[in-house]
């Protein structure tokens, strides 16, 4: 398992344009057949029309497959991980997705991913920035967060932005040749379903340090790690895992409160423990992250 620990502030420099073309092979996530661009607008052969948002996403994720009003992060929460991560403190995470997205692409000719939870899309232009001259990929971020979708079409035209669920992904079956999961919620079933044979899943999760510092200040105490239950993966061959840690320096309240904001500890901690977060003034955390790369049998 390869493992990199440094302890320094990050940085990171402002990223060129995405140079992908959007992704197209979409479905209609009420009947499941091909859609079609005319215009502004999307089209089955069942007569579903879904015109694309000022914005330039597509909505795609029908009420009834809702289990809320407005699933996913909110608008603040979307808000923070934006100033957060351009700020460059999980550049080392992005650099690393984007190696062992890359790895096994040929350096020439065309691939198709998509980022299953996309967010804002940081992971995503970091991901370009990465790209061979010679290599053409057609990008779909997807997430259940209109906030989060709208966020990212805002900064980038490249990809194809759409609001939809891992559950049911509004793709043609055997289209992509990469999917990116990031701290999210896979569905292999779905991911199997859509992706070429042979093609390939990165899976990045918290690993047992990850933020520990943080979680010991708002929780009253943290439940003892146990190892793992290796998770059902039908239809998928596990390649490697490899690890990422390092030591982040937060040096300013708003940095802290930004991620505290961006992660589903602001609801589950105490009042007590967010006040004790609200009261510092800086904050050296370990980031402890677990990439594993799957392949589709």
């Amino acid at each position: 398992m390869a493992k990199l620990i440094h302890c320094r502030p990050v940085f990171t420099r402002p990223v060129a344009p995405m140079p992908v073309t959007p992704f197209q092979a979409l479905t209609c996530p009420l009947e499941g057949a091909p859609l079609q661009c005319t215009g502004t607008a999307w089209q089955c052969p069942y007569g579903h029309s879904f015109d694309m948002a000022s914005q330039g996403y597509l909505h795609l994720l029908p009420v009834q497959h809702k289990r809320s009003r407005d699933p996913g992060d909110s608008k603040e929460m979307v808000a923070a991980r934006r100033r957060f991560l351009n700020a460059g403190h999980y550049q080392p995470i992005a650099a690393a997705v984007a190696r062992t997205l890359l790895a096994d692409l040929p350096a020439r000719g065309d691939a198709s991913l998509l980022d299953a939870g996309c967010g804002e899309g940081y992971y995503l232009r970091q991901l370009a920035a990465a790209t061979g001259p010679a290599q053409r990929l057609a990008v779909l971020g997807l997430d259940i967060s209109k906030w989060a979708v709208q966020a990212a079409a805002r900064q980038d035209k490249g990809p194809r932005w759409v609001v939809g669920s891992n559950a049911r992904l509004p793709v043609l079956p055997a289209s992509l040749d990469r999917i990116l999961c990031m701290f999210g919620f896979p569905v292999f079933p779905e991911f199997a379903r859509v992706l070429k044979p042979g093609g390939q899943v990165l899976q990045v999760d918290a690993g047992p340090e990850h933020l520990r510092q943080l979680r010991e200040l708002i929780y009253p105490r943290l439940k003892p790690e146990h190892p793992a239950a290796r998770p059902d993966m039908p239809g998928f061959q596990r390649l490697e895992t490899s690890s990422l840690a390092y030591c982040l320096e937060l040096t300013r309240p708003e940095q802290i409160a930004d991620l505290l904001a961006m992660t589903p500890h602001l609801y589950r901690a105490s009042p007590e423990g967010r006040a004790r977060a609200a009261a510092l003034e800086r904050l050296t955390l370990q980031v402890d992250v677990r990439l594993t790369r799957l392949q589709r049998e």
